[in-house]
């Protein structure tokens, strides 16, 4: 491997923001992290921690259910 392509770990963005918990009512912050279909985008594609991709997913879903997100995009 190359020295030019280091392995820089990406940081969380909940944890660089000092978020301690996911919020359902931020749909702003929620659709940054969905596809333009409306699926959950995986922990690589945005470098969210496990701890917070878990909430993240809970708080997608619940906003789905409250129709504050479509499920469909």
């Amino acid at each position: 491997m190359s020295p030019w392509y280091g392995n820089r770990r990406r940081s969380c963005y909940f944890c660089e923001q000092n978020i301690d918990h996911v919020d359902y009512k931020e749909v702003d912050t929620l659709r940054q992290f969905l596809t333009d279909r409306g699926k959950i985008r995986s922990r690589r594609q945005t470098s969210t921690c496990a701890q917070h991709q878990r909430q993240l997913a809970r708080a997608v879903k619940r906003a789905r259910h409250l129709a504050l997100l479509p499920f469909v995009g």
